[in-house]
């Protein structure tokens, strides 16, 4: 029952990416190729390789991470806080003070990892750009020879889906559906990738990111049954 979980051991996250360079012609030749037979299925006939390219940050293979948000609660004076603090910049650097985290703060076995739809994309593209490379794995990313109880990680989606294999609920229709504030009041993800290349924006980035990983901590309380956080219980550092 995840009315047990103390909060204090939960570190909640979200990860925005785009692909590993602005434009397909940056790609060498074998790397295109490889491209277009990996996003085949999904563009199908409606566009070229170089014309889906802009997608290509979902795949951990052919993009890169430019934003980990986290944020975890603490008590003050019996007052619920939640800290939020963003890595971003090269890749290699925010992976590593990542990691680092979780090493000094997020090691033991009592310590959960959370996002929405986290197993699926986030936590195994973190796991696979670390090991691109050449980052060891901490504890918590490692998966091999676990048994499926002895995954810590927590997946919004996942507790909403209540067993149904079927569905998949976005974050914001999520929020949306709980009453929880919409994260998504400036970008979306569709425009990450702009935000990133075209406008080097990636403070603003940070921000929605942040705003996200403060949105899988307001989805967890509900499914709780807990009060949502206030204003003034959220701090940024």
């Amino acid at each position: 029952m995840i009315t047990k979980l103390n909060l204090e051991n939960i570190l909640f996250l979200d990860i925005e990416t785009v692909p590993e360079t602005q434009h397909f012609s940056e790609l060498d030749s074998t790397k295109q190729e490889l491209w277009d037979a990996k996003s085949k299925y999904q563009r199908k006939e409606e566009f070229s390789a170089e014309e889906f390219y802009d997608r290509a940050g979902i795949w951990a293979e052919f993009g890169k991470i430019v934003c980990i948000s986290v944020g975890y609660f603490t008590a003050k004076d019996n007052t619920r806080l939640f800290r939020t603090t963003s890595f971003y910049g090269e890749e290699i650097t925010l992976l590593n003070a990542f990691k680092d985290l979780l090493l000094s703060h997020f090691s033991q076995a009592k310590h959960l990892l959370c996002a929405h739809n986290g197993k699926e994309f986030d936590f195994p593209y973190i796991a696979r750009r670390m090991i691109i490379h050449n980052i060891e794995l901490p504890y918590k990313l490692n998966l091999f020879g676990k048994k499926p109880w002895e995954v810590p990680h927590l997946d919004t989606l996942e507790l909403w889906k209540f067993g149904d294999y079927k569905t998949y609920t976005s974050l914001k229709l999520l929020t949306n559906v709980l009453g929880i504030p919409s994260p998504k009041d400036d970008i979306d993800g569709s425009e990450v990738y702009k935000v990133y290349y075209e406008t080097n924006d990636i403070k603003r980035i940070a921000d929605y990111c942040e705003k996200d990983t403060i949105a899988v901590a307001q989805i967890f309380l509900r499914l709780r049954g807990d009060a949502l956080l206030k204003d003034d219980e959220i701090i940024h550092v």
